[in-house]
Formats: C-alpha cells, sequence, structure tokens
C-alpha cells in the first residue's frame, strides 16, 4: 500500500492516506520553533502495518526540514525517538530527561 504523509496545518496534524482513505493522524501543537507531539492514531483496520512509523517518520524528518525542537508527549513518538536515535537530536538536551531519553 503506497502512504503519503502530510501535514494538515488548519487542523494541527499529519496525516497519513493512501487514495482518499485517512489510515492514521499525528496531532501537534506549534508555537514557534518547537513542535510538540500529542496523540498519535491509525484507523483499527491498518495497524500492525507500519502506518504510524511511517507517519512519525515523515513528521520528524519534517520537522527536522522546518528547523523545529521536538516534544515527544505522545508515548509512540517518544519510543520511535529511543528506537531511532538519528532523530533524538530535535529534542531539546535540557528537556530530554523529562521524557525518559538520554541526554
Amino acid at each position: 500500500m503506497e502512504v503519503q504523509v502530510r501535514d494538515v496545518r488548519e487542523q494541527a496534524q499529519y496525516e497519513a492516506s493512501s487514495g482518499d482513505r485517512r489510515l492514521g493522524i499525528a496531532q501537534y501543537r506549534l508555537r514557534e520553533t518547537m513542535i510538540s507531539f500529542l496523540h498519535t492514531e491509525v484507523a483499527a483496520e491498518f495497524r500492525g502495518r507500519g502506518i504510524a512509523a511511517r507517519l512519525i517518520e515523515a513528521a520528524l524528518q519534517d520537522a527536522e526540514a522546518r528547523g523545529l525542537e521536538v516534544l515527544p508527549f505522545c508515548p509512540f513518538v517518544r519510543r520511535y525517538i529511543e528506537e531511532h536515535p538519528a532523530f533524538l537530536k530535535l529534542v531539546p538536551e535540557d528537556r530530554r530527561g523529562a521524557f525518559g531519553l538520554p541526554s
């Protein structure tokens, strides 16, 4: 299945879709140079297919390209960063401990 991810800024969420079907979302709060990821959800019938991972990878790549710092309040985003340490640099070092991430 081909998955596209786009930032729907007016709804403050990244959306993963295939064709015209929305597969999942990652909600966020954006403040100047910081993006806080709040919640990630994938439709029940698409869980277990790696949709959430593709969604969060694209969202983190976009945050990096935009020069945004990341606060991973969403447990899935936090775990994704733990498992993909290249994204750890996006989380401010002085805030990592609050999320259980290494400094």
